[in-house]
């Protein structure tokens, strides 16, 4: 249930073609420290040109972000992503509501975020396809996301330990 499909340093080491010749058409997307920083009060002109060039690829991408509506109506409104706040990840609702909002299935979608208990669980829950990214600035997190990554650190290394993941955390 914690091992993701893929493992990059950040969403823009996602190979689109790859995704979409192996029938991926959706991204849900978690917002901090995946898309941009926890503390990035916009997205970035790189993010924006990644969007653009996922779009241009025929994607569709919904935010899902554990995170209040202020911050992530924030970012996703003015870069017009379809988005989900509070969406309590790992529990399933948000994920169902994402893929209808994207009229698509779970094995046609994506899950793209920074955290094994809440991103990469939750897509395998669902029958996606987890890609964990490294976050994207670690020294801005919630002491609750801290908490989180000292059990990551133990899942990580149960899974380098049976020989099911090569990643550096």
């Amino acid at each position: 249930m914690f091992l993701p499909r893929l493992l990059v340093d950040s969403v823009y080491e996602i190979d689109l073609d790859e995704l979409a010749s192996a029938g991926i058409r959706g991204i849900i997307a978690d917002l901090d420290n995946t898309l941009i920083g926890a503390r990035e009060p916009d997205a970035t002109p790189k993010l924006k040109q990644w969007l653009e060039t996922v779009r241009g690829k025929g994607f569709r991408v919904v935010v899902v972000s554990n995170n209040t509506r202020a911050r992530v109506t924030r970012v996703a409104e003015p870069i017009d992503v379809a988005f989900i706040p509070s969406a309590r990840k790992p529990l399933r609702g948000a994920f169902r509501k994402a893929l209808d909002i994207m009229q698509l299935k779970p094995e046609q979608t994506v899950v793209v975020g920074d955290q094994l208990l809440t991103d990469v669980l939750g897509a395998n829950r669902m029958g996606m396809h987890p890609i964990l990214v490294a976050p994207v600035a670690p020294q801005d997190e919630s002491p609750f996301t801290r908490f989180n990554r000292i059990i990551e650190r133990r899942i990580f290394k149960s899974l380098r330990k049976r020989g099911l993941l090569e990643w550096n955390d």
